[in-house]
């Protein structure tokens, strides 16, 4: 993995807002990870946790309140305006809701053209056409499509409208915020397995935001597991599922449905007690130590940081602090 160039790095990123009594909601709380060429990096954790706004900041839509994302080792939120131009055409988005992300009234052809004339990629209206078609037959539409008005489709139809538009500008990486959350469970699955295809055909880099574990497992190559603004757990998809190490990475898999009746009566369900700590007032130690059935007394006191357990396998957890007597 680390052979390969780092696309996007993100380095102690925080994103507070302003709360009340003087006080700050910390969305994202010193997370760092890097997205190398031609990954998917899947990000889950329960609604609430900061996954989008973490991927939001990444991509300069947000502000940042503290430290540093390089794409291709340029900080996204230094860039003149020039190089954030270049990097809107880099860098595209698919949305949560393809019913809000896209105006109903507005023909198919003129959502999936404009970033073609924003940055002049068709010499001519021939070429535009051309491009147009090209992308809707890759997205699994027809070319005829282009003329209808987006309400006339369903939402599966245009989730794919919204990929072509993406795919428009031929970008590099793509941020997909939850995009099949909005859609039919029967339809999920074929947009995930579209924007597999598509990663291969064209050698895309993305980062994949959802809660659904089994779904990230099946289209990301790594996973990070966030916890109240904070990064828990990251190492690769498969050794996520069969070596979890962080307590909550434990709990969130547990609740995994499992398609075969016995397995699924064998496998033991961990409950978690308590309620989420406040974002605006987390607690001093670990923010998972109130729920977590392993607390120890450190827990309570002190933040674990984020450390490399085994080769690739990251974890913020004092159950893995090697240098802590008595922990193994």
């Amino acid at each position: 993995m680390d052979k390969r160039d780092k696309l996007l790095e993100v380095k102690n990123l925080k994103k507070y807002y302003p709360a009340a009594q003087k006080q700050q909601l910390k969305a994202v709380d010193d997370v760092s990870f890097d997205i190398y060429e031609g990954e998917t990096l899947g990000i889950v954790g329960e609604s609430g946790c900061g996954k989008t706004t973490c991927g939001k900041t990444c991509l300069g839509m947000y502000g940042k309140t503290d430290g540093e994302v390089l794409f291709r080792g340029k900080d996204v939120h230094l860039m003149n305006k020039k190089e954030h131009f270049e990097f809107t055409k880099k860098v595209q988005m698919i949305f949560q809701d393809p019913y809000a992300s896209l105006d109903p009234h507005q023909k198919v052809y003129d959502i999936i053209a404009e970033g073609i004339r924003i940055h002049k990629m068709a010499g001519s209206r021939q070429e535009e056409n051309r491009m147009v078609a090209e992308l809707l037959e890759m997205v699994g539409l027809n070319a005829e499509h282009a003329l209808r008005n987006v309400h006339e489709f369903s939402g599966g139809q245009r989730q794919r409208i919204g990929i072509a538009r993406a795919l428009s500008v031929n970008p590099e990486f793509l941020f997909c915020d939850e995009p099949i959350s909005a859609l039919d469970v029967s339809i999920q699955a074929q947009i995930v397995n579209l924007l597999m295809k598509l990663q291969k055909e064209k050698g895309l880099t993305m980062l994949f935001i959802a809660h659904d574990l089994s779904i990230v497992k099946h289209i990301s190559d790594r996973i990070g597991v966030m916890y109240l603004g904070k990064m828990v757990e990251l190492t690769d998809s498969s050794k996520l599922y069969s070596n979890p190490k962080h307590p909550y990475t434990k709990a969130l898999l547990s609740a995994v449905p499992i398609a075969d009746p016995d397995t699924s009566a064998k496998k033991e369900r961990i409950v978690l007690k308590g309620d989420v700590p406040s974002p605006v007032n987390p607690p001093e130690g670990c923010r998972f130590a109130g729920r977590c059935e392993k607390c120890m007394e450190i827990c309570r006191k002190k933040a674990p940081r984020i450390t490399e357990v085994e080769e690739g396998h990251y974890v913020a957890c004092h159950l893995y602090n090697k240098d802590k007597e008595g922990v193994k």
